[in-house]
Protein backbone atom coordinates (compact mmCIF):
# COMPACT_ATOMS: atom_id res chain seq x y z
CA UNK A 1 0.00 0.00 0.00
CA UNK A 2 1.03 3.30 -0.85
CA UNK A 3 1.64 5.73 2.06
CA UNK A 4 -0.50 9.29 1.44
CA UNK A 5 0.60 12.10 2.67
CA UNK A 6 -2.62 13.17 4.40
CA UNK A 7 -5.43 11.47 6.13
CA UNK A 8 -8.30 11.78 3.39
CA UNK A 9 -10.84 10.79 5.85
CA UNK A 10 -13.63 13.43 6.57
CA UNK A 11 -13.38 13.18 10.29
CA UNK A 12 -9.66 14.09 9.92
CA UNK A 13 -10.46 17.16 7.56
CA UNK A 14 -12.54 18.35 10.27
CA UNK A 15 -9.96 18.42 12.67
CA UNK A 16 -8.06 20.75 10.31
CA UNK A 17 -10.89 23.31 9.67
CA UNK A 18 -10.45 26.29 11.45
CA UNK A 19 -13.50 27.98 12.50
CA UNK A 20 -13.82 31.45 11.23
CA UNK A 21 -15.91 33.85 12.99
CA UNK A 22 -18.50 36.11 11.11
CA UNK A 23 -16.78 39.04 9.35
CA UNK A 24 -17.22 41.79 7.18
CA UNK A 25 -14.81 43.62 5.12
CA UNK A 26 -13.90 47.34 5.00
CA UNK A 27 -15.49 48.56 1.42
CA UNK A 28 -11.94 51.21 1.77
CA UNK A 29 -9.05 49.17 3.04
CA UNK A 30 -10.31 45.52 2.66
CA UNK A 31 -9.58 44.97 6.53
CA UNK A 32 -11.83 42.25 8.02
CA UNK A 33 -14.10 43.12 10.75
CA UNK A 34 -16.29 42.07 13.63
CA UNK A 35 -19.55 44.41 13.68
CA UNK A 36 -21.82 46.27 11.68
CA UNK A 37 -21.47 48.69 8.72
CA UNK A 38 -19.35 48.81 5.29
CA UNK A 39 -16.12 50.11 6.70
CA UNK A 40 -13.72 49.06 9.90
CA UNK A 41 -13.29 52.78 11.21
CA UNK A 42 -14.38 56.56 11.02
CA UNK A 43 -11.15 57.40 9.26
CA UNK A 44 -11.69 54.72 6.45
CA UNK A 45 -15.51 55.90 6.03
CA UNK A 46 -14.53 59.29 6.00
CA UNK A 47 -11.99 59.05 3.17
CA UNK A 48 -14.17 56.90 1.19
CA UNK A 49 -16.57 59.51 1.21
CA UNK A 50 -14.70 62.17 0.71
CA UNK A 51 -13.22 60.42 -2.83
CA UNK A 52 -16.57 59.64 -3.82
CA UNK A 53 -17.56 63.68 -3.30
CA UNK A 54 -14.52 63.88 -5.99
CA UNK A 55 -15.87 61.94 -8.16
CA UNK A 56 -19.41 63.14 -8.54
CA UNK A 57 -17.97 66.52 -8.62
CA UNK A 58 -16.06 65.21 -11.92
CA UNK A 59 -18.69 63.72 -13.56
CA UNK A 60 -20.65 67.18 -12.76
CA UNK A 61 -18.04 69.60 -14.40
CA UNK A 62 -18.17 66.88 -17.23
CA UNK A 63 -21.79 66.32 -17.99
CA UNK A 64 -22.04 70.28 -17.42
CA UNK A 65 -19.28 70.78 -20.02
CA UNK A 66 -21.30 68.19 -22.82
CA UNK A 67 -24.21 70.04 -22.06
CA UNK A 68 -22.83 73.61 -23.09
CA UNK A 69 -20.79 72.08 -25.88
CA UNK A 70 -24.38 70.88 -27.43
CA UNK A 71 -26.69 73.69 -26.53
CA UNK A 72 -23.33 75.76 -28.40
CA UNK A 73 -23.37 73.66 -31.36
CA UNK A 74 -27.39 74.28 -32.33
CA UNK A 75 -26.46 77.53 -31.15
CA UNK A 76 -24.22 78.12 -34.45
CA UNK A 77 -25.95 75.92 -36.42
CA UNK A 78 -29.53 78.28 -36.15
CA UNK A 79 -27.21 81.43 -36.73
CA UNK A 80 -25.80 80.17 -40.38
Amino acid sequence: MIPVPYDTREDAQKEYTLKVPQHHHCRKCGNAFIGDGYFCSDECKKTEGDAAKKSLRKYLVILIGLWAIVIAAVVVTKVF
